[in-house]
């Protein structure tokens, strides 16, 4: 992981775009972490957010709330043994 204060992103933001690992973006002067920066996966978030039922929604024909919504719906149906 590496450590970057918030000067070195103001010259060079640049680092962002060929991101391969985690930064923490670091205030030096109070010693504190502002914020941890993950590199992207070129991949569908749809999937993350469904976890096991992604496999029961169509997510070709849905925006990404109606997936969320979905997921959450088969959910609570299983969690709670109702028949949707």
């Amino acid at each position: 992981m590496l450590s970057i204060g918030i000067g070195e992103i103001q010259k060079n933001s640049s680092i962002f775009s060929n991101l391969s690992e985690t930064i923490q973006i670091v205030d030096k002067r109070k010693k504190k972490i502002l914020a941890m920066v993950y590199p992207v996966k070129n991949q569908s978030i749809i999937g993350n957010l469904a976890a096991k039922y992604r496999d029961r929604i169509d997510t070709k024909s849905l925006n990404l709330d109606q997936v969320k919504e979905q997921a959450m719906t088969k959910a609570m149906a299983d969690k709670y043994d109702l028949s949707t």
